[in-house]
């Protein structure tokens, strides 16, 4: 008998809605949640099989927040900051998996969600106004706004080494982390990479495994997380304090509750310094960015002056010599890279089964059906942790297929870099928004990325109140923003050698591509932008796009060169 051909299957008929959110994130949710509460017919895709974002995918052993747990967590709702409690300062993946689990069935979000579902492509249609966008599990959807909520750290950035895909053991990335856990007790182990995950990672494992072999590209200056228990007393504190901290969580430079510091430096005597650095040493988190002396970043000796202390921190805890000195930085003062919080990080070193190779004076010369070799020879693994970070900012808007007018695709449009207005929309590409993406946040993210969705709905609703069906940001505005961007990168902490410029993604323009501005410039713009009746948009009516113009003007033809830089 002849093979019966299987059926073709028709596409399904697109799903019509007001706002189709893509990424199930911490913004994505918060995203879902006001935009249905303000009446608009939403649905929420995600990539994952679950809820959480960043939380979801990394969920490597000892991954966790190094922002306070309740500062990172939603503040719309007095109720939902009451009922749970944050067991730990810092809590743990598991547990924030858990807590965005509570908060989408607690206001009944799951039934606007669908899972399983990655975006291939998002094309914009010039004569209704609308995104029609299709995903990896044959779904489609057509929406009036688009709004790309995929986060800055979610595609996994593995390195170009020869033979990577030929080792025959277990491989992982820290950010793509599978579901049921990996058994390491007993192995040989690689860990490659010691950035934010690769610090965590190291010591969780160090006990379990037979050996573990640290690839270190380059050391940074990592401080204790001291992360602890949250008592019952300070439980009924948050409570009783939610007004208080929302307020300074809302409108603070950082999103932090720390306070700043009254005084530079060189104010204290040399003894008075080195009891603030002790206090900083045991201070939680960021609190060694946010309360830590006024001119430690700007100031060079002062810096330097707090990396010494450090390094000597380093030195006392690291029992060799020789591998203290390959942990202490040579090429960055204190924040001249993301600096990463630690547990335990220093001391794993002291195991006897840990050794650490620094692949600048070792480099990496392939990775073979049984391990790595170095120019120094092949060392054996049964698992490799790859470490390795992300491609910052603009990867995953950059693999969504997003094409808007005349087929501007949005990975051409930002070839040299992003080009973006508050860090929200790009022109090109009518009611599209991307909260959360580049441009937008420089220190705690959700608070940040809670402000531009704030945004995003009232000017939704402006546009209802007035008619409107697209929106698109003018070229000058765009074009004002992104060299406020690109002008105000040296005053950053981050050297162009941090991923946050994308210098770890080979042939990636060197951009800084977090919003060096800060907060309180971000919300003034946004101000701006209402007080002055959204004159930085052009509107059409809800007729079409190419319908009825608003404000005298034409609508714009966009070609690569929409941006007036």
């Amino acid at each position: 008998m002849e093979p019966i051909e299987p059926a073709l299957v028709e596409r399904a008929q697109p799903v019509s809605i007001d706002v189709l959110v893509v990424g199930a994130g911490i913004t994505g949710v918060y995203q879902l949640y006001r935009a249905r509460e303000e009446g608009f017919s939403v649905k929420l895709i995600e990539a994952g099989g679950g809820v959480g974002g960043t939380w979801y995918w990394n969920r490597y052993p000892e991954a966790r927040f190094d922002s306070e747990s309740y500062t990172y967590a939603y503040l719309f709702s007095e109720e939902l900051f009451n009922e749970w409690e944050w067991t730990e300062e810092f809590a743990g993946q598991p547990e924030i998996e858990r807590y965005m689990n509570h908060v989408i069935d607690r206001f009944d979000l799951r039934r606007d969600m669908q899972f399983g579902s990655r975006v291939t492509s998002a094309v914009y249609d010039e004569s209704s106004g609308t995104w029609t966008v299709r995903a990896s599990d044959g779904s489609e959807f057509r929406a009036r706004f688009l709004v790309a909520a995929v986060g800055v750290l979610s595609i996994p950035q593995l390195p170009d080494v020869p033979g990577r895909e030929d080792f025959r053991g277990e491989s992982f990335h820290t950010g793509n982390w599978p579901t049921t856990p990996v058994d390491f007790a007993g192995k040989r182990v690689a860990v490659v990479g010691t950035g934010s995950s690769g610090v965590q990672v190291i010591p969780a494992i160090a006990s379990e495994v037979a050996s573990l072999t640290v690839y270190q590209r380059t050391a940074n200056w990592c401080t204790p997380l001291n992360n602890r228990p949250i008592t019952p007393e300070e439980q009924a504190d948050l409570r009783a304090n939610f007004e208080a901290i929302r307020e300074v969580l809302n409108t603070s430079a950082g999103g932090f509750l720390h306070s700043p510091h009254d005084r530079a430096t060189f104010d204290d005597s040399k003894e008075e310094r080195r009891a603030f650095y002790e206090k900083m040493w045991k201070s939680p988190g960021f609190a060694k960015l946010g309360s830590n002396y006024t001119d430690m970043i700007p100031n060079k000796a002062a810096n330097a002056e707090f990396c010494e202390f450090i390094a000597e921190k380093i030195r006392r805890i690291v029992k060799d010599p020789e591998t203290a000195e390959k942990l202490t930085p040579k090429d960055h003062g204190y924040a001249g890279k993301r600096p990463p919080f630690v547990t335990d990080y220093f001391e794993a070193y002291n195991n006897a089964n840990v050794s650490l190779i620094d692949l600048k004076e070792t480099p990496m010369v392939r990775v073979t059906e049984t391990g790595i070799e170095t120019n120094e020879g092949l060392r054996e693994f049964d698992i490799i942790v790859w470490a390795t970070g992300f491609d910052f900012g603009t990867g995953a808007l950059a693999r969504m297929g997003i094409r808007g007018r005349h087929g501007l695709a949005l990975e051409e449009y930002w070839a040299d870099g992003p080009s973006t207005f508050l860090g929200i929309q790009t022109c090109g590409f009518p009611n599209l928004f991307f909260p959360g993406g580049p441009h937008g946040a420089a220190a705690n993210n959700p608070r940040y990325n809670g402000d531009q969705v704030d945004f995003i709905i009232d000017t939704l609703l402006y546009m209802r109140d007035h008619g409107y069906g697209t929106i698109e940001v003018d070229s000058a505005a765009e074009g004002e923003w992104t060299n406020m961007m690109n002008s105000n990168a040296g005053n950053s902490p981050f050297l162009e050698s941090s991923y946050f410029y994308g210098s770890n993604v080979p042939g990636k323009p060197r951009r800084l591509l977090l919003n060096p501005c800060g907060r309180l410039v971000l919300h003034e713009k946004m101000a701006d932008v209402v007080k002055n009746d959204y004159k930085a948009y052009a509107f059409t009516k809800e007729e079409g796009a190419e319908g009825r113009p608003i404000r005298g003007e034409e609508p714009r033809r966009v070609d690569r060169n929409c941006s007036d830089e």
